[in-house]
């Protein structure tokens, strides 16, 4: 039972480094789910507020309209996640493109 000595290799996968076209298209996809999460949130908000709990427990009332601010408050988290990463992604894209262009007068 002589086992060789295997140590693992610690291998990295190579980074790619950031483009303006990758920046912008990542941009582009993250503003359409913001825009869709959006959607969403409008149509459940819509749909609660049409739909109102009618119950005579007072605490089926404060359970039900909990879980109805809960709901919308996640959608509207991610919403605006997606619309934060998407405005950065912008703001990297046009910094790349500021750095390409100050690298190539300098050179």
């Amino acid at each position: 039972m002589n086992e060789p000595n295997v140590t693992p290799s610690k291998e990295t996968p190579e980074q790619v480094p950031p483009t303006p076209l990758r920046c912008i298209t990542g941009a582009v996809m993250s503003g359409g789910f913001a825009f869709a999460m959006y959607s969403l949130m409008i149509a459940i908000a819509t749909t609660f507020a049409a739909k109102p709990i009618h119950s005579d427990n007072p605490m089926v009332v404060n359970i039900g309209s909990a879980v109805r601010t809960l709901v919308v408050g996640v959608v509207a988290l991610g919403t605006g996640i997606f619309g934060i990463v998407a405005l950065g992604l912008l703001a990297l894209s046009v910094q790349l493109v500021i750095q390409q262009f100050t690298t190539s007068k300098n050179s």
